[in-house]
């Protein structure tokens, strides 16, 4: 993020020509990098008609979560141009401010009585307003009661508004839209166009991805994915963007968060494109030590809009479909120390029979993918007997590079089940070895053969060598083995294994 900053504060250094302003200008639509942490980067023109000296200079339509110590204004015909004072109001008008400008003050009041309106005369005692900043900027919320007004009619108060409030006029410091305010300072008069770029929070953007899974040839394992992915961008920012060039960048960016910790977004940017129905909707290209993806045709995102494009659809990606035992449930001891580890005798007896299936793939160009993928949700479908779609589970992903595998939990399988027990246990603490000997049930109650991969945590020791086994095992790490069986229809398989653990 420090980067960024850099790169904005030495463009705001330079002294654009007026070639160089004329070709900013001719697109005068925002511009919006859009991230994952709720925040974005927008960028927008405005007319300046300045005189020599000093000008007050309004920008009304800001956004409600504005970050304003990160405006940079700067002038594109390169007039010398000084901000003496700038000013963020993020309170627009409403009864409640209104109100609160005539406290102390009585003004009338609209009242239904039936079938007739009459108007009576009350005072503000308290106008009940509560600065949004307690609110958009997470600066905690006020104590109870004091959002609600005190009106005093005929010398008794009253909580709560005896009826419409009629004011006599606006206040002369009222705004209807979040507004900057500025003091500029000039030695040049004359008519230009500036430039205003600012960070923001209230803007977002995740990936989702709709996968439907094809069955490859009987007893494989492989299957057929056809994939479609989707970009979701969410504006809350308080202000609508018109045909904005937005950006998106997918990466983890170090960015100060406020008190209260925003969601999570990602940046995001727009590029004008040519009328070529067959081009990309989304580009996407590496950038610094991110991956940004840029819309190819402009998009108006309106305030509090949910937009969606699609960036990815492909077909006849390979993959695989795994059965993982794993069966010791291991989470009940996650507080035991290492010689809790090593002494209790039970640790690493419960087990489940769950049996989990995933889906596996590599994001390859051989395989029909080989981009980068942003993090987001991958949701399985699978087509039944008639045809339609039916949902098989999903999962998250992180940020996943182009020829990296892709394995995901989808759910858990309901005919093929486990089953693990501990058969034998000995301990010399004395001598400082123990055995252990387990024995795991795989049972297939479907039509077809599966692979299934029994997976064992040796976490006792680090120093361990199995002994004995029923079958060849592979070792995934200084603690993991693995036991590949296929189990026949309607069969089952048996894996035993005696473990030598020394300290």
């Amino acid at each position: 993020m420090k980067k960024l900053f850099l790169i904005l504060l030495c463009l705001s250094s330079l002294t654009w020509s007026q070639t160089n302003a004329k070709e900013v200008v001719k697109d005068e639509g925002p511009a919006l990098t859009i991230y994952n942490q709720n925040f974005f980067v927008a960028r927008e023109y405005l007319p300046l008609d300045l005189v020599a000296g000093t000008n007050h200079v309004n920008f009304a339509g800001i956004t409600s979560h504005l970050e304003p110590d990160s405006v940079i204004l700067r002038d594109l015909t390169g007039r010398p141009l000084q901000i003496l004072e700038q000013s963020y109001r993020n309170d627009p008008v409403s009864q409640e401010l209104l109100l609160s400008f005539y406290e102390g003050k009585a003004i009338d009041f609209l009242v239904q009585r039936g079938e007739k309106q009459e108007t009576i005369r009350g005072r503000i005692i308290r106008s009940g307003y509560v600065p949004s900043s307690a609110y958009a900027q997470n600066y905690g919320y006020p104590q109870p009661g004091m959002g609600q007004p005190i009106i005093e009619i005929d010398g008794v108060l009253r909580f709560g508004l005896p009826g419409q409030p009629l004011f006599p006029a606006l206040s002369g410091d009222s705004i209807l839209k979040p507004t900057l305010s500025w003091q500029l300072a000039t030695t040049q008069a004359g008519r230009s166009q500036a430039e205003i770029s600012y960070l923001s929070g209230g803007m977002t953007w995740q990936s989702d991805y709709n996968l439907v899974v094809e069955d490859g040839p009987k007893n494989s394992g492989m299957n057929s994915l056809d994939l479609v992915g989707w970009i979701t961008m969410q504006n809350r920012s308080g202000k609508t963007f018109e045909n904005a060039r937005i950006k998106l960048l997918a990466g983890d960016v170090s960015k100060i968060q406020p008190p209260m910790p925003m969601a999570k977004a990602v940046l995001a940017g727009m590029e004008r494109a040519e009328n070529d129905a067959a081009a990309p909707v989304v580009r996407e290209k590496s950038f610094d030590e991110f991956h940004l993806y840029t819309l190819v045709r402009p998009a108006t995102l309106r305030d509090n809009e949910t937009k969606q494009v699609e960036f990815v659809r492909t077909t006849g990606i390979q993959s695989q479909r795994l059965y993982v035992y794993d069966g010791a449930q291991m989470d009940q001891y996650a507080y035991y120390s290492p010689d809790q580890v090593r002494n209790d005798p039970g640790y690493g007896t419960a087990t489940n029979k769950k049996v989990y299936v995933m889906q596996e793939f590599k994001n390859s160009d051989k395989n029909h993918l080989g981009i980068a993928l942003p993090k987001g949700r991958l949701r399985f479908y699978r087509r039944d007997s008639d045809g339609s779609l039916q949902f098989i589970g999903e999962n998250t992903i992180d940020h996943t590079p182009k020829d990296e595998m892709i394995r995901v939990y989808t759910g858990n399988a309901f005919d093929v089940v486990g089953e693990r027990k501990r058969t034998n246990f000995r301990v010399d603490s004395n001598a400082h070895w123990m055995d252990e000997t387990f024995e795991i049930h795989v049972r297939n109650h479907k039509k077809e053969a599966v692979t299934v991969r029994v997976v064992e945590h040796l976490y006792r020791c680090t120093n361990w060598k199995l002994m004995e086994q029923s079958h060849p095992s592979k070792k995934r790490d200084a603690q993991t083995v693995e036991f590949p069986v296929t189990v026949v229809p309607n069969g089952e398989q048996v894996v035993t294994y005696t473990v030598h653990y020394s300290w």
